[in-house]
């Protein structure tokens, strides 16, 4: 194989990757995966590296004023660089085939875990220094104010990157059927919670019951989809997996709604973090995410919805 096509195995799909990926943080991470490959290091060290990155550039935040800002500038270096990994994390997995859905759920919390870092960072920062905006008496006099932008910025984080990863999954799941995919289901994840033992098997237990409600949570926002899935496990097994002509069907529906999923992963709301705290008024970034970002997700839930109700009608005519 040559290094191009290991290139091209390394990524998920052309479908659901973003712009600044393919030229900038999958070209640095597949260099990272070969090197890490060379070294024997697993795709979950990898991950669990990028947390340490990340939360410490998160905590570089913090600082303001002119004497600081070169620390600013070292915590957008370090997420950045805790991006790369975690961009290497995936691709060495998909090079050296090692799965496990220890390594999804550990992916994806490394992100969680970098943003809250970064939420609380950018809080006491207006707590402490105030902005360009308003000074620290003005927020410490209304703590409120910015306690709920950032906690409601949060908890919108959370939503919007959750159900754009499952949509991307399901549009993966049609691409390239149920092993190119990470689509899971509450019900098969209760099947293999219940056997588990607090007692004998107590870490994987705790893992698989917050990650058995979260794959809940984005199935009760996504009731068609639900319908069209049960609808395709009726009609063809277990794994669900229908013909091509109905495959390309819906990639056809879902493709244009994947650039809407990118944008409600991590680069554009970085980018847009990244502005709040170079023009120093950190809380627009919250207004960022619990405005555009949220009415983004509404759009997308409604759109995807959609398409999913005319795919359950296009599939009573597929043979």
């Amino acid at each position: 194989m040559t290094l191009k096509e290991e290139y091209q195995a390394s990524l998920k799909s052309m479908d659901t990757e973003e712009w600044l990926d393919l030229h900038f943080y999958r070209p640095i991470g597949f260099l990272w995966a070969k090197l890490f490959a060379k070294m024997g290091i697993s795709p979950n060290a990898v991950t669990i590296a990028s947390i340490f990155l990340g939360v410490f550039g998160g905590i570089l935040l913090y600082f303001r004023g002119d004497d600081y800002m070169w620390l600013n500038w070292f915590g957008i270096f370090f997420i950045i660089w805790a991006n790369t990994y975690d961009s290497a994390d995936g691709q060495l997995a998909r090079l050296t085939q090692q799965y496990s859905r220890m390594g999804r759920i550990l992916d994806g919390l490394s992100g969680d875990f970098w943003f809250v870092a970064i939420y609380f960072a950018l809080v006491y920062r207006e707590l402490d220094f105030g902005d360009a905006m308003y000074d620290n008496a003005f927020w410490y006099q209304n703590q409120w104010i910015i306690w709920a932008l950032g906690i409601g910025a949060g908890v919108s984080h959370a939503l919007q990157a959750a159900m754009a990863d499952y949509y991307r999954q399901f549009h993966l799941y049609f691409l390239k059927g149920a092993e190119g995919s990470e689509l899971d289901s509450a019900a098969a994840l209760t099947e293999q919670y219940k056997p588990l033992s607090w007692g004998m098997n107590f870490w994987s237990k705790l893992i698989l019951f917050f990650y058995r409600n979260y794959t809940a949570n984005q199935e009760f926002l996504t009731p068609r989809m639900q319908r069209l899935r049960a609808a395709l496990k009726e009609r063809y097994g277990e794994e669900g997996v229908p013909p091509q002509e109905f495959r390309d069907y819906f990639r056809q529906l879902s493709r244009p709604l994947m650039k809407y999923t990118n944008i409600l992963s991590f680069n554009t709301r970085i980018i847009a973090c990244f502005i709040s705290v170079i023009i120093d008024m950190p809380w627009c970034y919250f207004v960022f995410e619990i405005v555009v970002l949220n009415l983004l997700l509404i759009y997308m839930i409604l759109r995807h919805e959609h398409i999913c109700k005319k795919a359950i009608k296009y599939l009573a005519q597929v043979k």
